[in-house]
């Protein structure tokens, strides 16, 4: 199992940190040490009392738990569970109930037995719910307190949903959520307007009364907050600071949310590294960025003053190591993204040969091509490169229901003006304008709507790639199955069906070059699962063809973060007509414009994102001494 070894701890960490290399890894040995406990406490007849957490960072640890249960015999006839919290008012039979989630997720398949079963009832009225606490609080405390308490952590720091504010001591109780919590829970109940104001909660002092805490994170979204509850100083701003005082608690990390914490993100300045080029062009970049000054300004007093005395003694003269890192800087900006043909590419990014090569554009929602690579893909096209792009999702959950209704009644009052009406379509406005106005937070469209909204999205799509210089024929829809067959649940996988839909189109095509979103903080996480289709894809696509061994894979941000000035592989520069032809390609996507249906933390419109992104990419290259563009899109090379 790839647990990370490379320091134990800091001192700027104030409590156990483990850290693996995967989330998978790490739900596999949390899910062991609970095993271990119940097998134990089976042993001496004793029941065990666990304390749960919801969402989804615990799933990977429930699903191993059942694993364990029907194939290793792990019985929880003798578990009794506490649930951390609820969303209130909130039905158990709601596809957002924390009673359904557990149900799904764990209880029902396993042996716990009912009445062992504990969690805050959102059912209540609010006159029920004090009594209700208090009840709650007593039958924890009567049973000794929790063996193991399971945590997650939200971006606000919060525990279980102890908001920022709240007290150390404090006990099971009605809680307001915070505005970022009630975001991030958008996309379960179909919009932020729907998400319940309020939850119960467990206290932060229920917690502390655990006999040992876990509290788990994974990915890179969590690395911030991961940062300040580890790292931080004690603060009811942020809940999770107060774990520090325990000395029962472990923080069980994958590496991407362990990436902020000084030991992976600024390693030099707690230990001696092994400086590679890697390793050294971050350095340089943090270096230059820390004292305000380009890299070739650098000096060996700002290295010795700042934790890098270490490489200016091996790597050094500082001079030559500053050369070094802004020639790397500058061989990654190119106005050729498909490789300039007919000239040395031994500095250049992207291959001479073929000159003109196959591109695919793998977009996961309609409009996350012209958004995070507008400019690059009009470049593409306008250098003569055999351009396809591939939308992998219909996107069309992202539309509104009005909007549909809307384009809807256009198709109804255009029969009529042509003198055809069609009682079939007015019959369907009244249905589907009845089960709009009646619908309820993340309820599945009927199947007919769903394709009205897919509809609308095809069609921007189809005009953005049309605005960029393709032919119909170049414009490939996918419709990948998860997306399809999604329910509203809190996480969908891959499948199969999807590897083959897009081990079929690859083969269709046979790309010399591939762009792909690498941008996985989509609130959705279709990004993500888009980028493993393509990458299970090309894996197996290597083993046989030759193409595959050959062709080059590109990841693109920019919808919902960019990529860091030290990431960057290719860079390629816009001007400022280039990026008002980009803006337009982004207008044509009219559902997405002035309010998206899942904006997630960003309130500003895509196409302003994607503008002031692309401007402080280039603002940072300047900063560091190299030359001043207008705006960049940013480009990392995928290692098979």
């Amino acid at each position: 199992m790839a647990r990370l070894n490379l320091l134990e701890s800091t001192r700027f960490e104030k409590l156990p940190v483990t850290v693996y290399e995967n989330e998978q890894d790490a739900c596999k040995k949390v899910a062991a040490k609970i095993a271990a406990l119940i097998h134990s406490k089976n042993e001496k007849m004793e029941k065990t009392f666990l304390g749960l957490a919801t969402g989804a960072t615990p799933i990977g640890v429930y699903t191993e738990l059942i694993r364990l249960h029907k194939q290793e015999g792990l019985s929880f006839k003798n578990v009794v569970t506490f649930n951390l919290d609820e969303y209130y008012p909130m039905q158990s039979n709601a596809e957002q109930s924390y009673v359904r989630f557990m149900n799904e997720q764990l209880f029902n398949h396993i042996d716990i037995l009912p009445n062992n079963i504990n969690i805050p009832d959102g059912t209540l009225t609010t006159e029920e719910v004090p009594q209700f606490c208090l009840n709650y609080e007593k039958k924890i405390t009567a049973y000794g307190g929790l063996d193991l308490q399971v945590l997650g952590i939200g971006r606000t720091g919060h525990i279980g949903f102890n908001e920022p504010g709240s007290a150390p001591n404090s006990g099971t109780r009605m809680v307001t959520l915070d505005d970022l919590t009630r975001k991030d829970a958008a996309k379960d109940f179909g919009g932020k307007a729907n998400v319940p104001t309020k939850a119960i909660t467990m206290g932060v002092g229920t917690i502390f009364k655990a006999k040992e805490i876990i509290l788990m994170a994974w990915g890179s979204k969590k690395a911030p907050i991961i940062k300040k509850a580890v790292e931080g100083e004690l603060s009811g701003e942020v809940p999770a600071t107060y774990l520090q005082l325990s000395d029962n608690v472990e923080f069980v990390l994958d590496r991407d949310a362990a990436s902020l914490l000084t030991r992976f993100d600024t390693p030099w300045l707690v230990k001696d590294c092994v400086w590679d080029d890697k390793l050294i062009k971050k350095a340089v970049i943090w270096l230059a960025n820390t004292v305000q000054k380009p890299i070739l300004k650098l000096t060996e007093e700002d290295y010795n003053s700042h934790g890098m005395a270490q490489l200016a003694t091996e790597k050094g003269p500082v001079y030559n190591i500053n050369i070094h890192i802004f020639n790397l800087l500058q061989h990654t900006i190119t106005g050729w993204p498909g490789g300039k043909p007919n000239a040395d590419d031994s500095q250049r990014p992207e291959r001479a040969e073929p000159a003109i090569k196959r591109s695919i554009v793998f977009s996961p929602h309609p409009d996350d091509d012209v958004i995070s690579m507008g400019g690059t893909f009009i470049r593409l096209v306008d250098q003569g490169h055999d351009v396809h792009v591939a939308y992998q999702t219909s996107g069309n959950n992202a539309v509104w229901d009005d909007d549909a209704l809307r384009y809807l009644e256009f198709n109804i009052d255009m029969a009529k003006t042509l003198g055809k009406p069609d009682a079939e379509m007015e019959q369907l406005h009244e249905k589907l304008k009845v089960f709009t106005q009646s619908k309820n937070p993340n309820q599945n469209d009927p199947e007919e709507l769903k394709q009205i909204k897919g509809l609308i999205r095809k069609g921007e799509a189809t005009a953005g790639a049309r605005y960029c210089g393709l032919n119909d024929d170049h414009i490939h829809f996918m419709n990948m199955p998860f997306y399809e067959k999604r329910k509203s649940s809190r996480k969908n996988e891959v499948s199969e069906d999807d590897v083959k839909v897009t081990i079929d189109f690859l083969q269709s095509i046979k790309p010399q070059q591939i762009f792909a979103a690498g941008d996985f903080a989509d609130p959705h996480g279709t990004h993500k699962i888009c980028f493993e289709a393509i990458k299970r894809a090309m894996e197996k696509l290597r083993k046989t063809e030759k193409w595959a061994k050959d062709c080059w894979v590109w990841l693109y941000r920019g919808a919902w973060h960019e990529w860091e000035i030290h990431e960057i592989e290719m860079a390629v520069p816009l001007s400022p007509k280039e990026l008002e032809r980009k803006r337009n390609a982004i207008f044509k996507h009219q559902s997405q414009k002035d309010r998206p249906v899942f904006p997630g933390d960003d309130s500003r419109e895509f196409w302003v994102r994607a503008e002031e992104r692309n401007r402080d990419t280039a603002k940072q290259y300047d900063d560091l001494g190299l030359a001043n563009y207008e705006a960049m899109e940013a480009f990392v090379k995928w290692k098979f």
